[in-house]
């Protein structure tokens, strides 16, 4: 029988949705914050290690450079990223199972159809079916393979724990995040997944904005933010959030993790209990801004409306523990 871990404590209330005047719904969660100076600027219940999904996917990347792998642009981009299956998505992934000499046969992620809805419905009026290079974490599994290719790995078992790049992934995902692995798991994709502290996933970001120019760190973080749409994809939140506050890092993983970080180093990070994401970003672009970015550009990312009859009638908001700590930090540099 699986082992339950405890609940963190103390979780923060991160989020409330408010219908009609009526909180409806609340989101608590684990929250980690880091000033610029890489100094704790809060956290609660970001100590106990989670499985982190997609948000480790800029890790997973940086192995493959530290492998030996020639990744740049929208190629290391698509690498670090949850791509909505665009054709020009496709095209990249192709490009990159091409270099290794290999075909789609090779990516052990699942069929799936695409993300970006006008591009699903197209394929579905055509007669398409599912397949494993629409799925959104095929350009992880295509950089996977090459650098497997590069470094004469075998490539039937790259989703092995024990696999030398996976093994790679695993210590680099340590020394960036200052968290020993406690336990690890399959993610929805299939590759190992490797647990990490919200608080290590602050630090992981920040270690990557921070990096000296053109090393691989900081040539991961280049990379998703100057091809955006390779993260995600068009009215993706990663790719909208990128592409709106200069500078930013950002990556959403499934069950309500994200992390985020901005050019300075400021970082945020979250795990929301329930694993709804709807007010991920919200929540770490307003931690953000209390750190002093500039997020007046978000719009819709941070204006939430609750929908009755296809009109407003409320909101997603931060939650108390969110409002309490920005009210506070603003009161403190306040002169």
């Amino acid at each position: 029988m699986t082992s339950i871990p405890p609940v963190p404590s103390p979780l923060a209330d991160l989020a409330v949705v408010i219908r009609s005047g009526v909180v409806e719904s609340r989101h608590l969660g684990s929250i980690a914050a880091l000033a610029a100076d890489g100094s704790v600027a809060w956290q609660s219940g970001s100590g106990q290690q989670i499985l982190p999904r997609s948000t480790v996917k800029p890790v997973q990347a940086l192995a493959c450079l530290l492998a030996g792998t020639d990744l740049d642009g929208a190629d290391l981009a698509i690498a670090a990223g949850s791509h909505t299956g665009e054709d020009v998505h496709v095209d990249v992934v192709r490009d990159l199972l091409a270099r290794a000499g290999l075909d789609e046969g090779a990516l052990a992620c699942p069929v799936d159809w695409p993300e970006d809805e006008p591009t699903r419905e197209r394929l579905i009026r055509d007669g398409e079916q599912r397949t494993r290079v629409r799925m959104n974490c095929s350009g992880k599994h295509a950089a996977m393979l090459l650098a497997c290719a590069v470094n004469g790995w075998d490539t039937a078992s790259y989703l092995d724990p024990a696999h030398p790049l996976q093994r790679l992934v695993r210590s680099t995902l340590e020394r960036l995040s200052g968290d020993e692995v406690a336990y690890d798991a399959v993610d929805g994709c299939g590759a190992p997944l490797f647990s990490v502290s919200p608080l290590g996933i602050a630090r992981i970001f920040r270690a990557l904005v921070t990096a000296d120019p053109g090393t691989p760190e900081r040539r991961v973080a280049d990379a998703m933010r100057s091809f955006p749409r390779f993260v995600g994809g068009d009215r993706h939140a990663n790719t909208e959030a990128m592409l709106r506050v200069p500078g930013l890092l950002s990556k959403g993983g499934a069950e309500g993790v994200i992390g985020m970080a901005t050019a300075d180093g400021a970082a945020v990070s979250m795990k929301i209990l329930d694993g709804n994401p709807r007010a991920t970003t919200l929540v770490a672009l307003r931690v953000l801004e209390a750190l002093g970015a500039d997020v007046s550009a978000a719009g819709d990312l941070v204006d939430l409306p609750i929908l009755g009859g296809g009109v407003p009638v409320g909101s997603i908001e931060v939650g108390r523990d969110v409002r309490a700590w920005v009210d506070a930090s603003a009161a403190s540099a306040a002169p």
